[in-house]
């Protein structure tokens, strides 16, 4: 058994390395693609906050990986069917993943584990042995994900377009809506993280001080107070960038559309929004390593429960720590080794971005999977990104989009889950001749 587990432990590495080279990619794409940050600083921000954010908060996505998509209870007289099925259900997740990155698609890793868990569970138990209310629910999502996504990113670009980037003096417009864009950032991006990161401090406070208070309290506080800080950063850093513009020492014109030797970015607006999409980029990483760890490893973790109780999950599971770095190792190492060409994909290949349209997809990302979460709605990064490029584009220029990109990108979501599915059952058919 011991011999299994370790097979089975490197064929979760090969899943999270080929998440991070897909998933990963495609989140951090936008800013690089813009350049905001370079490909290097991108894979040192995503692998220390994609990280922390898979040890520390990854084991709740996985549980329900783990328990929810086939119906565990159908399993509960056989569980060595179950752990042979979720071995062929890292096999053919990793396998898809690989192929989509080779070509530069961005594909959903949760929509590639939940095809591939349908797969062999319908080949194990039949038909009913799916959770077919979760196919549906994926289904509804794969429609309105990138539909909102591109209506928010559209939304958000135009305001900004409008009210700073087409007006004659664009840096007294950005200093007054610095305010708005601090509190609008720390907003939706506090939401999805801020709970997560202060939950040891409200537990202390209630526990061991004995102060009874609301849950979201310090949340709010410590989002507020970033707010101010932000802002009164970011008028000093705006300040500072238009004196040295005005010296010449960065050699840059307020209209300058060409980025200039000693800067990436062409004017000191799209440095400041810059400075915000690193930011946002940092909370994407940091969400992004929370919530689809589970797709590497949920299999892993189930059948490391079975080899300690003997039992099917039906409910909640104890992720062990060493599951979760293991997870997290392979997301950093994919992202770094083969995550480029998604990154080009995304940052590249569909419209030419800059820091403040890249922002503005991030943002929208994050409050398209804010409001799905509240639904119930599963959804899928690559799809909320891509979405939100596209709604940017359709405010720029539509034929600035690059529509030969998208299709291949559609494609490629399309086949995801019945492609999963038939490559799970396919192994599992094999493998239950060969070993059950």
């Amino acid at each position: 058994m011991l011999i299994t587990l370790v097979a089975v432990a490197l064929l979760a590495f090969y899943v999270a390395w080929n998440l991070g080279a897909n998933d990963v990619a495609n989140a951090m794409g936008t800013s690089v693609g813009s350049k905001a940050v370079t490909l290097k600083q991108a894979l040192i921000i995503a692998g220390v906050l994609e990280f922390t954010g898979a040890v520390l908060f990854g084991h709740e996505v996985t549980e329900t990986l783990a328990t929810k998509i086939a119906n565990p209870s159908l399993f509960a007289a056989t569980p060595q069917i179950f752990v042979v099925g979720m071995v062929t259900v890292l096999i053919s997740c990793g396998v898809w993943l690989q192929i989509a990155t080779s070509r530069g698609l961005p594909v959903s890793s949760s929509h590639a584990v939940v095809g591939a868990i349908a797969g062999f569970s319908w080949v194990a138990l039949g038909v009913n042995a799916i959770d077919w209310s979760s196919i549906k629910l994926i289904t509804i999502g794969w429609i309105l994900t990138p539909l909102i996504s591109g209506a928010i990113a559209a939304l958000f670009y135009s305001q900004i377009k409008h009210w700073i980037l087409d007006q004659p003096n664009q840096v007294v417009q950005l200093q007054e809506w610095i305010p708005w864009l601090s509190t609008v950032l720390l907003s939706v991006f506090g939401v999805i993280v801020l709970p997560s990161l202060t939950e040891p401090l409200t537990n202390f406070v209630i526990k061991q001080v004995g102060f009874t208070i609301p849950a979201y309290d310090i949340p709010l506080l410590t989002g507020a107070v970033a707010a101010v800080g932000l802002t009164i950063i970011s008028w000093r850093q705006l300040a500072e960038t238009v004196d040295k513009a005005v010296t010449g020492e960065l050699l840059l014109t307020l209209q300058s559309p060409v980025p200039s030797p000693q800067s990436l970015l062409p004017n000191p607006v799209e440095r400041l929004f810059g400075r915000f999409q690193l930011l946002s980029a940092c909370f994407v990483a940091f969400a992004h390593g929370s919530n689809d760890l589970g797709n590497a490893i949920a299999p892993l973790a189930a059948i490391v429960y079975i080899n300690r109780t003997g039992t099917v999950p039906t409910d909640g599971i104890t992720i062990p720590l060493w599951i979760l770095i293991l997870g997290g190792a392979g997301i950093v190492g994919g992202l770094a080794v083969w995550g480029k060409k998604v990154i080009a994909t995304i940052g590249e290949n569909i419209i030419a971005l800059q820091p403040s349209s890249g922002f503005c997809a991030e943002l929208a990302t994050a409050t398209t999977i804010l409001i799905a979460s509240r639904l119930g709605l599963p959804v899928s990064t690559s799809h909320a990104l891509v979405g939100g490029v596209v709604g940017i584009g359709l405010v720029q220029n539509i034929k600035s989009i690059k529509f030969q990109t998208l299709k291949g990108i559609a494609a490629a979501w399309l086949i995801t889950i019945p492609m999963s599915a038939g490559l799970s059952a396919a192994m599992f058919s094999i493998a239950r001749i060969l070993f059950l």
